[in-house]
């Protein structure tokens, strides 16, 4: 029997929906400001069409940032549609920085499709998420009180590549001895990959609906934790996850050797003296979990996340934020860092 639906639950779900509606007709007309080409690649990497340009269902992301960004409008007073070019905006940049991500990291596929650059080709796909940074830029640009908007956003963008640069340069540094990467520095890295742009949604919505600065950056800071959180349940969900809910292969983390919170968190627990050996090729991958959950690796990843979940309601709870959108926006949190594992 399916297990019931917290009301929470369902307030999170229902405010992700209607701010994609929202949002929708007004991404969908930006990305069609583009050259054509590019469209048709920005339009398959949202899932709108299939390569060559014919309408496709294909899924596409759950529009966190979107509704960050509206709920960040509404929780300063006003109406929802204030936050809309942030949102926009937003959308935008997360397309931009998974099209280059996918390059970067080699990976093949998105969302159970083939990723643009092996649709289209690595330059192209390099060439559409330039044209849909742009794009964001422009976007934010054209709306009055847009220059400190562009700020906002610039300095979340210098943080997001300050993260991606920091995991890609992970990859080269040993699990152990002193040049490993530490647990600390992995929240770090996941505060300016991930969290910038979810802390930029908030506080460009918030800003836009006219908020005070101390509470749009209230807001940038509970999105940031929110972000860590999010990752390090992700980097839980990519060892012991069920595959029929994360679309990922059990497994699939420590095959590939990522650096990830839980086996950083167990390389310092005496217990793991064997894990270094373990992660050295994927054979050793069932055992390698195993390890570090005895470890004590999958406890401190759920016990940081939850830290953050705190830190972010407790900044939600603090500001002065108008009580229906404050209170779509922890259900919101809690709904993705407390994903079922």
């Amino acid at each position: 029997m399916t297990a019931p639906v917290s009301p929470a639950r369902e307030s999170a779900r229902h405010a992700l929906v209607r701010c994609r509606e929202l949002v929708r007709p007004h991404l969908r007309a930006a990305v069609g400001r583009l050259h054509p080409w590019v469209a048709e690649m920005a339009a398959y990497s949202f899932g709108w069409c299939e390569v060559g340009g014919a309408p496709a269902g294909a899924p596409g992301g759950k529009g966190v940032r979107q509704a960050l960004a509206v709920l960040g409008a509404e929780a300063a007073g006003a109406d929802g549609r204030a936050g809309v070019p942030a949102a926009v905006a937003v959308e935008l940049v997360h397309a931009f920085s998974l099209l280059h991500d996918d390059v970067m990291d080699g990976d093949a596929t998105r969302r159970g499709r083939p990723a643009v650059w092996q649709a289209y080709g690595t330059g192209p796909a390099v060439l559409a998420g330039d044209a849909l940074f742009a794009l964001a830029v422009d976007t934010l640009a054209a709306v009055p009180g847009g220059t400190g908007a562009v700020r906002l956003l610039s300095a979340a963008l210098a943080d997001l590549v300050r993260g991606q640069a920091d995991d890609l340069l992970f990859t080269t540094r040993p699990w152990t001895g002193p040049d490993r990467v530490t647990a600390r520095e992995y929240e770090e890295m996941a505060e300016g990959k991930t969290g910038a742009l979810l802390g930029c949604a908030a506080a460009l919505g918030a800003g836009l609906g006219g908020a005070p600065p101390e509470t749009v950056t209230a807001l940038d800071r509970a999105g940031r934790h929110l972000g860590v959180a999010f990752q390090l349940v992700d980097d839980v969900l990519g060892i012991w996850g069920d595959p029929a809910v994360t679309g990922k292969p059990v497994g699939g983390d420590l095959r590939e050797g990522k650096k990830t919170f839980p086996v950083l968190a167990a390389l310092g627990s005496p217990a793991a003296r064997r894990l270094p050996a373990l992660l050295s090729g994927p054979e050793h991958t069932a055992e390698a979990a195993a390890l570090i959950d005895a470890a004590g690796g999958r406890t401190a990843a759920l016990a940081a996340a939850r830290t953050h979940t705190a830190a972010a309601r407790e900044l939600l709870t603090s500001a002065p934020l108008a009580a229906g959108a404050a209170e779509e926006l922890t259900a919101l949190l809690d709904l993705l860092a407390g994903r079922t594992l």
